[in-house]
């Protein structure tokens, strides 16, 4: 029974609200877990007869088992998104996640890497192999753009328009957007172009994707990870980053430059202003550093 809800969902999840392949996965994940809950239990109640004292039980239960209040947060949105859904249906009469409320998150500033360790893992790449042209002109867009690195591997060639400077992204939910792009992102993707992907042999279907593996197809996420950290290591950088990490110092360095918040907002592609505003924590901190370390009574 549950599995064909579960079915339905996922269906409604990418028809009805267009949610991307990675989202949709997590929502199921998260209402797995509650199937894997009642499981456990010596009485399984049918979907119709959930109560929110199960529901808060079911908290309590992964709570128990140690994930911290972020994971715990996330699960309840995809438990409430999924009761939600059933609500729409008029599968339930009642939502039981309704009162539900997610635990307080102290919420974490991002790592960011200051502009002299952007410039050493750019010289840590060997721009004279052609896997080393590639991934300078990958780091160059990753922080030039602000791009997530779902949003780099699926960057296409038709969606980069260099004469005016912008690029159009596909974001969460399958949404678009421009962003601007530099001249030595651009001065890289072209010589990526013109020197390196010009040689490759493509596969079918992947010509549009500017990104290629030494394969011929579009790079994985994990492979820009992999990237990512083995040239921090090289860099000698002692942080723990990410392909994320570029995106926050890309935000970073505008707010710390004076670059309007909602401009910024509009370029990260953030649904609420909210989520953009934890960068103006981040340059208060670095304001504090600078007060600290110059001023005479600091």
């Amino acid at each position: 029974m549950w599995q064909s809800y579960l079915k339905e969902f996922k269906t409604y999840l990418k028809l009805e609200r267009s949610l991307s392949a990675n989202s949709i996965s997590a929502y199921l994940g998260d209402v797995e877990k509650l199937i894997q809950y009642f499981l456990s239990k010596d009485e399984q109640p049918k979907i119709t007869e959930i109560k929110s004292a199960d529901l808060k039980n079911f908290i309590s239960w992964i709570h128990e088992m140690g994930m911290q209040a972020s994971t715990q947060s996330r699960i309840i949105s995809g438990i409430k998104a999924f009761f939600a859904y059933l609500l729409v249906e008029e599968i339930i009469t009642n939502d039981p996640s309704a009162l539900i409320e997610s635990p307080n998150i102290t919420r974490k500033l991002p790592d960011t890497l200051n502009i002299f360790e952007i410039d050493a893992l750019l010289a840590a790449i060997d721009a004279s192999s052609a896997q080393g042209m590639r991934d300078k002109a990958i780091v160059e867009v990753l922080y030039g753009c602000g791009l997530r690195v779902s949003e780099l591997t699926e960057l296409r060639i038709s969606n980069i328009f260099a004469p005016i400077e912008f690029i159009k992204v596909i974001g969460k939910g399958n949404k678009e957007r421009l962003v601007p792009i530099g001249e030595s992102a651009l001065k890289y993707i072209s010589i990526y172009l013109n020197e390196v992907r010009v040689h490759a042999n493509i596969k079918k279907g992947h010509e549009d994707y500017l990104f290629l593996s030494r394969f011929g197809a579009k790079l994985s996420r994990i492979s820009i990870f992999n990237l990512i950290k083995t040239l921090a290591i090289s860099a000698g950088i002692h942080k723990v980053i990410s392909p994320h990490t570029l995106r926050h110092s890309f935000a970073t360095h505008l707010i710390e430059g004076g670059a309007d918040l909602r401009a910024v907002q509009e370029m990260l592609g953030h649904v609420s202003i909210t989520t953009t505003e934890i960068y103006t924590h981040l340059d208060r901190d670095y304001l504090k550093q600078v007060i600290t370390q110059f001023h005479p009574r600091a």
